[in-house]
């Protein structure tokens, strides 16, 4: 059955999956969503037998209906490939009385890879279906992931070039490294003297300014997005939450139907909006744990029903949930609102002009579903310790927020439903939080003696991602002020 998309706004309907991947962002600033959200039409028996790329097909070919079975295949086989560094694509680890998936084994250690090797190869096939005659420009905001996985996924596209904004002193020197030293003739970073909120503020007034629209369009180009915002990313990661359980359900872990909760470190928001709608197709999921850092504007969302970015800013060492306007909480919005998408567009101007909304009674029904925690720095250097005292498995202080918050879930509500956590960058990304967590105030400032180090005491190997940018030469060094970015945008395609 055909699916079409429109705006979370109701300025755009009928859009197909191939322009909305294409578009990015809707023009009236709302975010693309399918008019329904479809049923897995194979059983979890059927899927429990199927490898990642095989599991990846039946999901998306049921939102891509515009993209032949041939032209998604491809695109799946392209993405999921060698450059992961385990067959498996997303292995499971039980561990500490959880589950957790590792979203990390792409080639930039970070759960952004699940979505961003495959969305250069649908973009480039829809520019071929829509006959675009422009050179594809994809403008992202990052908050330490999202950009070097954009750019590892773009570089040397042809018909493409990338540009990625960064908070100077928002993101960790791994994450700085890997972006400063991607290659690549297309790509192009610069960081910004502010936060990702600022960077990310900044991207959306871009996508905005239709005189700026019109200037690039003369010069040949046109701007897409490769943010969570785009409905291209948000569809590839459905998939591994359908796979978990698949996989969980092949290795005797659980009984066919038996339900399972998902805990998410959460940040935009995306990532657990996918295990919602893996939810909404069939995959038997009970609760979805959505576990914020000291940035708790979602914990403090999902208690009250207002939501509330004006406060402090706090910097973290989880820092891709250092973000306090959760994009893709709008898709949220818009479901609980019944798909009115007026409604959706006043709570989102209210957001805009006034910094906070509150949903109706009926929307925080709706959303019953999910609850929220979150875990102070403290607390999630003790979940990483404990985890590893007691088991040698290792985590990141993404992963351990989410650990610390399912432990606080499990003791509040006494629910023993097995339960996923996802664990969404290698630990070897945040190495010094993590050795810090594990043995206490480090003084060794080389970031890379502490990876060493950190692998002598666990005895896992550090990746390859993380080799490569020892000695990598830096190719991207320009900074800009927030106010500065359209600027920045225009000097990189001159």
């Amino acid at each position: 059955m055909e699916i079409s998309y429109q705006s979370t706004r109701g300025g755009e309907t009928g859009v197909t999956a191939s322009q909305a991947i294409l578009k990015g962002l809707a023009a009236d600033g709302g975010l693309f969503m399918p008019c329904f959200i479809p049923k897995l039409d194979k059983s979890m028996k059927e899927l429990s037998a199927m490898t990642y790329q095989e599991t990846a097909y039946e999901v998306m070919k049921l939102y891509l209906t515009d993209y032949s079975s041939e032209e998604l295949k491809t695109c799946i086989e392209r993405a999921y490939d060698s450059k992961f560094d385990t067959e498996e694509i997303t292995p499971l680890a039980k561990a500490d009385g959880a589950y957790y998936l590792e979203l990390y084994h792409g080639s930039t250690i970070a759960f952004k890879d699940m979505a961003l090797s495959i969305l250069p190869h649908l973009m480039t096939v829809a520019a071929k279906k829509n006959q675009v005659k422009n050179k594809i420009v994809i403008l992202t905001a990052t908050s330490g992931d999202t950009g070097k996985a954009a750019m590892a996924g773009f570089a040397d596209v042809e018909g493409t070039e990338i540009i990625v904004f960064y908070p100077k002193d928002g993101v960790s020197r791994v994450q700085e490294l890997q972006m400063v030293t991607q290659k690549g003739e297309n790509t192009h970073v610069a960081a910004i003297h502010g936060n990702f909120d600022d960077a990310q503020t900044g991207v959306k007034k871009i996508f905005g300014d239709k005189e700026f629209a019109r200037r690039l369009d003369e010069k040949g180009f046109q701007l897409s997005s490769a943010n969570s915002i785009n409905i291209g990313r948000l569809v590839p990661q459905v998939v591994y939450y359908v796979y978990a359980y698949a996989k969980l359900l092949a290795c005797e872990e659980i009984s066919d139907g038996e339900e399972i909760n998902v805990t998410v470190p959460t940040g935009n928001f995306g990532n657990i909006l996918a295990a919602y709608l893996a939810k909404q197709m069939g995959v038997p999921i009970k609760t979805l744990i959505c576990a914020s850092n000291e940035n708790k504007v979602l914990y403090d969302f999902f208690q009250t029903g207002t939501y509330d970015r004006n406060r402090d800013f706090i910097l973290t060492s989880s820092p891709s949930m250092d973000i306090l306007i959760s994009s893709n909480l709008e898709r949220l919005i818009y479901l609980s609102a019944g798909c009115d998408a007026e409604a959706n567009a006043a709570f989102m101007k209210e957001l805009g002009d006034q910094g906070s909304y509150a949903v109706t009674a009926g929307m925080k029904r709706f959303m019953e579903d999910f609850k929220g925690g979150y875990a102070g720095e403290e607390e999630t250097r003790e979940a990483i310790k404990k985890v590893f005292d007691d088991t040698g498995y290792l985590i990141d202080p993404h992963t351990g927020v989410a650990a610390c918050v399912y432990g606080q879930y499990k003791t509040e509500t006494k629910d023993q439903t097995k339960n996923i956590i996802a664990s969404t960058a290698s630990p070897y990304k945040f190495a010094g939080s993590v050795l810090e967590a594990i043995e206490g105030q480090q003084e060794e400032p080389d970031e890379f003696r502490i990876i060493d180090h950190l692998s002598e005491i666990s005895k896992v190997l550090i990746p390859p991602a993380v080799e490569e940018i020892r000695t990598a030469p830096v190719r991207h060094d320009t900074e800009c002020d927030a106010d500065k970015m359209k600027e920045a945008v225009e000097s990189f395609l001159s």
